[in-house]
């Protein structure tokens, strides 16, 4: 066990970044656990997932804006869904690059459909960097100060495997759930 932690407080910063890139919901809770535990630092490690996760979101706008035959090439299944994201941008406006980054599911997509639009680039870094600084202090300082019940809860997991597997497939099923719903085609 002593090895993972020494593995994690050498590598979990890069992976932390790497994983950031495209969200890093998940990456950044476990820093902040980890942080908690004293296996990491939690200023180190939010400052890379800020850093990456609006990196991430740059580059997704570039592509979006500046690639846009090649991006829409990969994006062919998921049009309903980047109209969605795009009804969303029309609907909640510029507080969408904040919620988007608390919503999984539409991190991504988010992003795209604001690069494939005429959106100002200099308003969308202020509010993308604003939005990450915000995402990343509430979700690292929220799992570090709740860093022991989350201990608790993955012990918990670890006594009794079979929840790990019905948590994921309650979760994914929901979020498939939504998506399908949400994109569906309204019959008039």
């Amino acid at each position: 066990m002593e090895d993972t932690f020494s593995n994690l407080t050498t590598y979990g910063y890069i992976g932390l970044f790497l994983y950031s890139l495209g969200g890093g919901f998940v990456a950044l809770i476990g820093a902040g656990v980890l942080s908690f535990m004293g296996k990491m630092d939690l200023t180190l490690s939010m400052s890379i997932a800020f850093v990456a996760n609006s990196l991430g979101d740059f580059l997704l706008f570039y592509m979006a804006r500046y690639q846009k035959s090649m991006m829409m090439d990969g994006l062919r299944k998921h049009r309903r869904k980047l109209a969605l994201a795009h009804i969303m941008m029309k609907k909640n406006g510029s507080w969408i690059i904040l919620i988007q980054k608390f919503v999984y599911g539409i991190k991504t997509l988010v992003p795209i459909a604001i690069g494939l639009t005429k959106y100002d680039f200099k308003k969308f870094a202020i509010l993308n960097v604003a939005s990450a600084a915000v995402w990343a202090l509430v979700v690292g300082l929220g799992s570090y100060y709740s860093g022991s019940y989350l201990i608790k809860v993955a012990e918990l997991i670890g006594d009794k495997p079979w929840i790990a597997p019905i948590i994921l497939v309650v979760f994914g099923g929901a979020l498939w759930l939504y998506m399908t719903q949400a994109t569906k085609r309204k019959v008039k």
